[in-house]
């Protein structure tokens, strides 16, 4: 079990920090980010603590799409990763940004943090622990329409980039980049850690010593 939340908090971190080089970045930060910012800059509070608020709300939204009672397993993920995102934010990046930093350096810290955070994703599925409301999301919403996740995915990112850029949030070239590319940067780094997460696993190795 140690592993298992190792590697699950393991990617939290490595997911959030990502998502926070690429606000810094100031090229636009990813769709959700970019609408939990706008909220932050027009009504206060911390993206962290909208971040919650939202995934809070989404619990009971993916159940009645679902139509399945709320699960109460979603508010781990929830508090985890309001933390983690507010410590790279509010702690480590707080007085940091590349607002006036050349083209070249915003366009490097942006790829990074897309890739980042897309890859921190990858991670912290792998170990198949709870996972955050709005993850579930894009699968409650094509289960209940019938309709493809692709599609699913695709009109909650125009619905939020479109509320965050009505609430003033960072929405740019980072939003669309984030789009586009975040899901095959999950899809490789899922496909190429698997065989890894389980290598390592202590179970496997006690079943291989064993074996031999």
């Amino acid at each position: 079990m140690v592993y298992r939340v190792s590697i699950y908090l393991l990617g939290m971190f490595v997911n959030f920090f990502g998502v926070a080089l690429l606000i810094k970045a100031t090229l636009g930060a990813g769709f959700w980010t970019a609408l939990f910012v706008g909220l932050s800059d027009q009504l206060g509070f911390t993206v962290g603590l909208w971040y919650a608020l939202f995934q809070f709300l989404f619990i009971f939204a993916n159940g009645w799409l679902m139509k399945q009672k709320p699960e109460p397993r979603a508010l781990i993920p929830l508090f985890l990763e309001s933390f983690i995102l507010d410590f790279w934010l509010e702690i480590v990046f707080h007085n940091f940004t590349l607002l006036h930093a050349p083209f070249l350096l915003q366009a490097g810290a942006m790829i990074l943090g897309i890739s980042l955070s897309a890859a921190g994703v990858g991670l912290y599925i792998l170990p198949a622990l709870p996972r955050a409301p709005v993850d579930q999301l894009f699968l409650a919403i094509a289960s209940r329409f019938t309709i493809s996740l692709r599609l699913s995915q695709t009109l909650v990112a125009l619905t939020t980039s479109t509320s965050a850029l009505l609430m003033g949030g960072p929405v740019g070239l980072g939003t669309a980049a984030g789009v586009l590319f975040a899901g095959p940067i999950i899809q490789l780094t899922y496909t190429r850690a698997y065989p890894y997460y389980y290598l390592m696993h202590p179970n496997f190795k006690k079943r291989y010593e064993f074996v031999l």
